[in-house]
């Protein structure tokens, strides 16, 4: 480990060192030759002095390295020359200013759970956002305050304590910005939008090291961008967000298990329930989410899937169970129920800290599909698909087909214009995970179940163009299914693009503009595997 505070550089050391570094001037801060093998205790040398005491620098030798790099899904792994670790958020301007003075790609990343191909592109710096984890509510009870570093489960449990709720992820262990800047699905959008419709205001340091503040009265072309196509623009350092009183004391959770021959029933309810893709009735906000998934429970089957689902009501069982008559009436290998305080919902419902979701070094190989209504011969066909590949790769026994459902009213009340995500009219998110240990030898086999079903299900929806949550993107889908088919949308980010982002360095998480910086792609980290900038075919 090398702690930054150890080093005692001069000014004149460190500018001469600098100075050796850059044999020629540097257009806009930015250098055109790279010192990306440099090494960590020279990155700390050089940068340390400038940065806060406690912050850190950790190379490959390093024993924290691996603890600062190991990822959920080691499938598309980005390949990191040195950790930067930032105590402050006023270090990661300075950071940002290094990196491009030694043209060294740079990439900001708080819990890696992201899990697309694109980011197998970087080659470089990962900016560590671990210990900027403020969580200070505000004095008048309407916002919070947050570091660019926190997540869900800090965050639920420090408002919920304090009688307050605010719009987060599903899965406990995953960093809020992540999925916040895709727009950022969750438990309470029924109520109040995608999680970034809570935003109020964004700390944010561009491509060339300025810091700005953003929101709807400074810099709004740039705060609209930044809710729901923010990984292009700028490492966020710091937000204010909304706030809301937590209101009931606890939440109704129901989970069952079914065998496949009720797949019918379950998905025909399931389309009842939600009026057909229409996603309005008296309640449905308050019955939050309800989620899915094809899975093996080995002590019913180890070849067979079972058709797990899970519902979450904000409120009591006896309000929630109207609208789970119709499941009850279809009979279940086992049910679970009971009331839990919000911070709990995660642990009861298969997304908590000791979900699998949250098991990092398993290779996850995604491929998911927007949808307003359950196509029910689709949900065979791709349950039949489920168990054949079962059966051939025992391998992939952990792999689960997932179909998530969230109450969409807070969703739809707000104008589609407002904002950069282009998904409030798809209430249901479906993916697949095909998920193994790592191995090579599977990788094509996964690749390939993991397109056939995320094909089933947009052939399903013929009436659909195909849409892609970003977050949950693999990485090859077009620019348009992540961003809109709209083509003024494509339009405003790419000029927004230009403004803020002219060299293209916030370019490795599902770009509106492809990366095509040689520099920064390292072939050797594909496998074969057909991604990158030079097999995707996006929308330019």
């Amino acid at each position: 480990m090398t702690r930054l505070h150890r080093f005692a550089v001069s000014s004149a050391l460190l500018l001469q060192s600098l100075a050796c570094a850059s044999p020629e001037p540097c257009l806009n801060g930015l250098c055109h030759f790279t010192r990306n093998k440099l090494a960590s205790r020279t990155v700390a040398s050089e940068l340390g002095p400038q940065l806060s005491a406690n912050s850190n620098v950790y190379g490959p030798d390093d024993t924290q390295f691996g603890n600062c790099t190991s990822r959920y899904d080691p499938f598309f792994t980005p390949k990191i020359q040195m950790v930067v670790q930032p105590d402050s958020e006023d270090d990661i301007p300075k950071i940002v200013q290094y990196a491009n003075a030694n043209g060294i790609p740079f990439l900001a990343m708080a819990r890696r759970h992201g899990m697309t191909s694109t980011l197998s592109e970087f080659d470089g710096m990962q900016i560590d956002m671990s210990l900027l984890d403020k969580i200070e509510i505000q004095p008048d009870g309407k916002s919070v305050v947050l570091g660019g570093g926190v997540f869900a489960k800090n965050i639920m449990e420090k408002l919920w304590s304090a009688g307050y709720v605010t719009s987060s992820g599903s899965t406990s262990c995953v960093g809020l910005l992540g999925p916040a800047l895709g727009g950022g699905r969750g438990r309470l959008e029924g109520y109040y939008g995608v999680v970034s419709d809570s935003f109020l205001k964004l700390n944010v340091v561009l491509a060339n090291g300025t810091a700005i503040t953003v929101s709807e009265t400074e810099h709004p072309d740039l705060f609209w961008a930044m809710k729901g196509a923010g990984h292009n623009f700028g490492v966020v350092t710091s937000l204010e967000m909304k706030i809301y009183p937590r209101g009931v004391d606890t939440w109704y959770y129901k989970t069952y298990i079914w065998s496949q021959d009720k797949l019918e029933r379950v998905f025909e309810a399931s389309n009842n329930f939600h009026n057909d893709g229409n996603h309005a009735g008296h309640h449905l906000k308050e019955m939050a989410f309800n989620m899915g998934s094809y899975t093996i429970i080995p002590s019913i089957s180890e070849t067979e899937g079972v058709i797990f689902w899970s519902f979450v009501y904000r409120g009591s069982k006896e309000e929630a169970q109207p609208y789970l008559d119709a499941f009850d009436a279809i009979e279940a290998v086992s049910t679970e129920d009971g009331n839990v305080p919000y911070p709990d919902i995660p642990g009861v419902s298969g997304t908590g800290m000791n979900s699998a979701l949250c098991d990092y070094g398993l290779n996850h190989v995604h491929y998911p599909a927007g949808l307003k209504v359950w196509n029910v011969t689709t949900q065979r066909q791709i349950y039949d698909l489920y168990n054949e590949k079962i059966r051939q790769y025992p391998e992939f026994q952990r792999t689960t087909v997932n179909m998530e459902d969230y109450s969409h009213e807070g969703v739809n009340a707000i104008d589609p214009d407002t904002s950069a995500y282009p998904w409030r009219d798809r209430g249901l998110l479906s993916f697949i995970a095909v998920t193994y240990d790592p191995n090579p030898s599977l990788d094509a086999a996964a690749i390939a179940w993991a397109k056939e079903t995320r094909d089933l299900w947009n052939a399903g929806a013929p009436d659909l163009l195909p849409s892609t949550y970003v977050n949950y993107a693999h990485g090859d889908e077009s620019t348009e299914s992540m961003y809109g088919y709209e083509p003024w949308r494509l339009e405003k980010l790419r000029g927004l693009k230009a403004q803020y982002d002219p060299d293209n360095l916030f370019s490795y998480y599902n770009p509106i503009i492809p990366n095509q910086n040689p520099r920064s792609t390292h072939e050797s980290n594909f496998k074969g595997r057909q991604i990158g900038a030079k097999s995707r075919g996006r929308g330019q």
